[in-house]
């Protein structure tokens, strides 16, 4: 059976509004282009608890989920910890991770003109971004060599973490796409077929809605109604989305079903 794929967006920064949010809209296409689909996404602030709570719900949900944001070194960055207690271990400094951190302090020191001290006591408190739960195994960082993470619960849901930052993280991300999920490709890709439809109520399309929904499994039926259009108007996007092969079947019952309405159509659109 195939996951479903999520995203979960650490950080009060985003939700404050102080940052606005890249990943959303970059995972989605990053899975599209492998034939893949995120499924949900969940925003959660720089609070333990609920950090917490949502990763333990990712653990037990037997999905792949992707994790940005709060795996730095600093008071607010909860997740490794809240990773750790969600899956009820301990953090253990990774031996890789630590090599990998002190390469990039080494390569940090050698940049400014300075010898590098292991012993100083802001390079030791650096390798806390390698202690991760106990069993993690490190995603690696083309950036700047700090690595994320990779966690399973007993349920089977694997989740993936990575810094905030969408120059390290997304690189990342498809980094664990092309090792850990290339036998999944094109497994959830979907065509998504819709027409503008002038002039009716989304009460009087329900019925029909319910019945393709019904009849073609696997099929989703959407509705997207509109007041002021530039172009349409008051209209209703009405349209279908699944597997191609389904999705057109279902397609072609919904077209047949709003001439039988005498609906008042307009374009029609295609989007894979």
């Amino acid at each position: 059976m195939t996951p479903q794929f999520g995203l979960i967006v650490v950080g009060d920064e985003i939700l404050s509004g102080k940052r606005a949010d890249k990943h959303l809209n970059k995972v989605i296409d990053l899975l599209s282009d492998r034939g893949l689909a995120l499924s949900y996404a969940e925003y959660v602030g720089d609070e333990p608890e609920r950090i917490k709570a949502v990763l333990s719900r990712a653990f037990a949900s037997g999905d792949v989920v992707f994790c940005t944001g709060g795996i730095g070194a600093t008071p607010d960055d909860h997740t490794r910890l809240c990773a750790a207690q969600a899956l009820g271990v301990s953090l253990q400094l990774h031996p890789l991770a630590a090599e990998l951190i002190r390469e990039r302090m080494q390569a940090m020191a050698q940049e400014k003109g300075e010898v590098f001290d292991p012993e100083r006591p802001d390079n030791i408190h650096r390798l806390n971004m390698g202690c991760f739960p106990q069993g993690a195994s490190i995603i690696p960082n083309p950036y700047n060599k700090i690595p994320g993470f990779s966690c399973s619960g007993s349920a089977g849901g694997s989740v993936h973490f990575f810094p905030g930052f969408p120059v390290m993280a997304w690189p990342m991300l498809e980094w664990v796409l092309d090792t850990q999920y290339a036998h999944l490709f094109g497994s959830q890709a979907k065509v998504e077929r819709s027409v503008i439809v002038y002039e009716a109520l989304e009460s009087t399309l329900t019925p029909l809605m319910q019945r393709i929904e019904a009849t073609h499994s696997g099929v989703r039926v959407f509705s997207l109604p509109s007041v002021d259009h530039p172009v349409h108007g008051r209209h209703i996007e009405l349209g279908v989305k699944g597997l191609a092969t389904d999705s057109l079947a279902a397609w072609k019952d919904l077209i047949d079903g709003l001439h039988h309405l005498g609906a008042k159509l307009g374009p029609e659109m295609v989007r894979d």
